[in-house]
């Protein structure tokens, strides 16, 4: 059940990497079925439109985020989170400096190609 996962992680540990859309992003924990992962934006920092079949949750662990979710935007401040179903256009945009924590069923493999 647990062979070539991450169950457990300490707060020190994980290894960051730039996006695509030049912000910085670490695997935190992951399953075949399951990922958790951090995300970190200067203020202003955008995170690209896309879509994906996994469903993704997120947690607005610090700053303030414009999130559009299939056309509609919301500000989000930390406490906050939304849920993006799968498939559907999503982005966001940092109002100030902050860190999304996102998780994604089933895990996202493409994040992992680098590791």
């Amino acid at each position: 059940m647990t062979q070539n996962t991450d169950i457990f992680m300490r707060a020190d540990e994980g290894v960051w990497e730039a996006t695509p859309d030049n912000n910085r992003r670490r695997v935190l924990v992951h399953t075949a079925e399951l990922m958790m992962v951090e995300f970190t934006f200067e203020k202003g920092g955008v995170g690209w439109k896309h879509s994906h079949p996994h469903v993704q949750s997120s947690f607005v662990a610090e700053g303030a985020f414009d999130v559009t979710i299939d056309g509609q935007t919301e500000r989000l401040n930390a406490g906050d989170c939304f849920i993006v179903p799968s498939g559907l256009e999503h982005g966001v945009k940092a109002m100030e400096k902050g860190r999304l924590i996102d998780s994604f069923t089933p895990a996202r493999v493409d994040f992992l190609t680098d590791r």
